[in-house]
C-alpha cells in the first residue's frame, strides 16, 4: 500500500498511520471518481493490519471545495451515479462503514460535498484561515452527502440549521469555537498535528480502538442512508428549479443570487 498511485487519490502508508491525499488542485472538487477511490483506498486499509488509523488530506489550496456545479449546464446539478451504477451518495455510504479512525486535515475551503467529507472523519484538525460551508441553499437547492445527519450529530442541531438555512462561512475559529473542528493550529502546522493525533490514537490498542470506534460511530451509517436518500430526491427536485438555475449562474458570476422560490 506504500505510495499506491491513483488517479484523483493518493495513498500511503508509513508505520501504523495511512495517509489519503486527494489530488485535484487547486480547489479539490469532489467528483464520483474521487469517491470511489477513497472508499476502495479505506476499504483496502481496513484489511490492513498494520494501520490503526488514516489521515485525510489535500494537495493544493483548499482541502475540498465541493462539487464544481459551475462547469455544468444548468439542470445538471451533482452527477447522480457513478461508473459502478450507484448513486454518488451509495458510494459516500461507503465512507462511513469503514472500521479505521480518520483525522481530516482541513485547509481552506470545506464547503458544501467539501464540508460533507471533512464530517465523515473521526476527528478534524484545521488553522484559523479555513472556510467551512453548508452553501447549498445559497445554490437553491437542498444540502447533501448526507450533512442533513452527520452535521447535527457533530455540533447539534440548531448550530446545524444555522449553517444550512444561511449557507453562511465560517472560519477555522468558529468552527472549532462550535465543535465543528477538534484542533486549531497555525496553517503551517496542520498536517503535522492531523499526523500527531493520529499516531496518538495509533498508539492506543488498535482491537480497542475499533471497537470503541463502532460503539460510538454504530447509527450513523444507518442515519446516513437514510439522510441521502431523502437529499437525493430533494436535490433531483430542485435541480429542475428557476432559483437553482440562479444560484449556480451566481455562484459563477460571483454575486448575490437573485431567488424568486419558483
Amino acid at each position: 500500500m506504500g505510495g499506491d498511485q491513483t488517479r484523483e487519490v493518493h495513498a500511503s502508508l508509513a508505520g501504523h498511520v495511512a495517509t489519503l491525499e486527494i489530488e485535484r488542485p487547486p480547489n479539490n472538487h469532489t467528483t464520483p471518481e474521487m469517491i470511489v477511490e477513497l472508499a476502495n483506498a479505506l476499504e483496502e486499509f481496513d484489511r490492513t493490519p498494520a494501520c490503526r488509523a488514516i489521515v485525510l488530506a489535500a494537495r493544493g489550496k483548499h482541502f475540498c471545495a465541493g462539487a464544481d456545479l459551475s462547469s455544468r449546464p444548468p439542470g445538471a446539478g451533482v452527477p447522480r451515479y457513478t461508473g459502478n451504477g450507484q448513486t454518488l451518495y451509495q458510494e459516500a455510504a461507503r465512507l462511513l462503514r469503514t472500521r479505521k479512525p480518520i483525522i481530516a486535515a482541513v485547509h481552506g475551503a470545506a464547503i458544501g460535498a467539501g464540508l460533507g467529507l471533512a464530517v465523515v472523519a473521526d476527528f478534524r484538525v484545521t488553522c484559523k484561515e479555513a472556510r467551512w460551508s453548508a452553501n447549498f441553499a445559497r445554490m437553491g437547492f437542498h444540502p447533501g452527502f448526507g450533512l442533513s445527519a452527520t452535521l447535527p450529530a457533530l455540533i447539534g442541531r440548531q448550530k446545524a440549521a444555522l449553517m444550512m438555512y444561511t449557507g453562511r462561512r465560517i472560519d477555522g475559529e468558529e468552527a472549532h469555537a462550535i465543535g465543528l473542528a477538534d484542533v486549531l493550529v497555525p496553517f503551517a502546522e496542520v498536517r503535522a498535528a492531523a499526523h500527531a493525533l493520529a499516531e496518538e490514537i495509533a498508539a492506543s490498542a488498535p482491537l480497542a480502538v475499533m471497537s470503541t470506534r463502532q460503539t460510538l460511530r454504530r447509527d450513523l451509517p444507518n442515519l446516513f442512508d437514510a439522510a441521502t436518500e431523502r437529499e437525493f430526491t430533494e436535490q433531483a427536485s430542485h435541480r429542475l428549479s428557476a432559483d437553482y438555475a440562479e444560484g449556480v449562474l451566481a455562484m459563477k458570476e460571483r454575486r448575490t443570487p437573485r431567488f424568486t422560490g419558483n
